[in-house]
């Protein structure tokens, strides 16, 4: 019982299978097609679809007729049948090419909004890191004037021989102005330091916003990931993507039509018995007709008319 079931149900499967692939590959073909030929795509529309009909209505003739139907029209059907193939592959390409170039496009813009961004922060950086050089000059200029003052002493001997220490006051204003000098640049090199390093910060987080918010890195991501992995650019490998699914798609559509038109005919239990049936008619009907052929003309011949008339 299950046998049966399975027989009755999978051909319509299998022409469920054959339509859905059929009428997602014209639909992608129509509309590829249509955006190649942007001034007409009305009428493209129209001339595309009627040949994505066409082209299953011939691959089932053949199928079902290739031994009965004439050599040459075979012949023409099968090399048309070939080029619509041909034909809606080119409009699969056409649009899911297109489909890529706007996402392509979208991550150009993208890479342009960071490499921007990037440019602000390595400018950012190159004056950071002069002050960062300049800061450190001026905290060796501060301990070294703060070790001055420390050392700040004068030893002599007086007339009586003793010896005397003292410091210079000349000297140490000297250092004294020196150091306040340094110490008020050091505070603004620290204050600049700090923008700068906020600067950096807050660029370093745009970069981030911008691939986080943006989808096309969420879309592209294995494509880059590939491109990393194999050394190809994206556009090869999406190029040799779109050529293996076209290379599959509309054959296996036409190949789903005709296992369609062989389960129908081979697999259903009632069409074979209905064939054998109709085969069973014909060799019967076959020996009647000659049998009365042959009685016919006996009867002609023994009331002496030509058997001929």
């Amino acid at each position: 019982m299950l046998k049966k079931l399975q027989e009755r149900i999978f051909p319509f499967i299998i022409a469920l299978s054959a339509l859905s692939v059929s009428a997602s590959a014209a639909f992608y073909s129509v509309t590829g097609l249509s955006k190649l030929f942007a001034g007409a795509s009305t009428e493209v529309l129209i001339m595309a679809g009627s040949l994505e009909v066409s082209k299953l209505v011939i691959a089932s003739l053949l199928y079902q007729y290739w031994d009965t139907i004439n050599k040459a029209l075979r012949t023409y059907l099968s090399i048309a049948c070939f080029i619509l193939v041909l034909i809606t592959s080119a409009g699969i390409y056409g649009f899911l090419s297109a489909a890529y170039q706007e996402t392509a496009a979208l991550a150009g813009s993208v890479d342009s909004q960071i490499a921007l961004i990037e440019t602000k922060r390595d400018n950012v950086k190159e004056q950071l890191a002069v002050y960062t050089e300049e800061k450190n000059s001026i905290n060796t200029a501060v301990a070294s004037l703060r070790d001055g003052l420390s050392n700040n002493v004068i030893q002599y001997t007086d007339t009586l021989g003793n010896v005397v220490t003292t410091t210079s006051g000349a000297t140490r204003r000297a250092l004294e102005r020196q150091l306040d000098q340094a110490i008020e640049r050091q505070t603004v090199i620290n204050s600049r330091v700090d923008d700068l390093n906020q600067q950096l910060f807050e660029y370093e987080t745009k970069i981030v916003e911008v691939q986080t918010n943006s989808e096309v890195g969420s879309e592209l991501g294995p494509l880059k990931y590939l491109a990393g992995l194999t050394g190809l650019s994206m556009d090869k490998i999406i190029n040799y993507l779109l050529l293996t699914i076209i290379f599959v798609f509309d054959p296996l559509a036409i190949s789903l039509v005709i296992a369609a038109n062989f389960a129908f005919v081979e697999l259903r239990p009632s069409v074979k018995e209905e064939i054998k049936v109709i085969e069973k008619i014909i060799e019967v009907e076959k020996p009647l007709e000659v049998y009365g052929e042959k009685s016919s003309q006996k009867k002609k011949r023994r009331r002496g008319i030509n058997p001929q008339t």
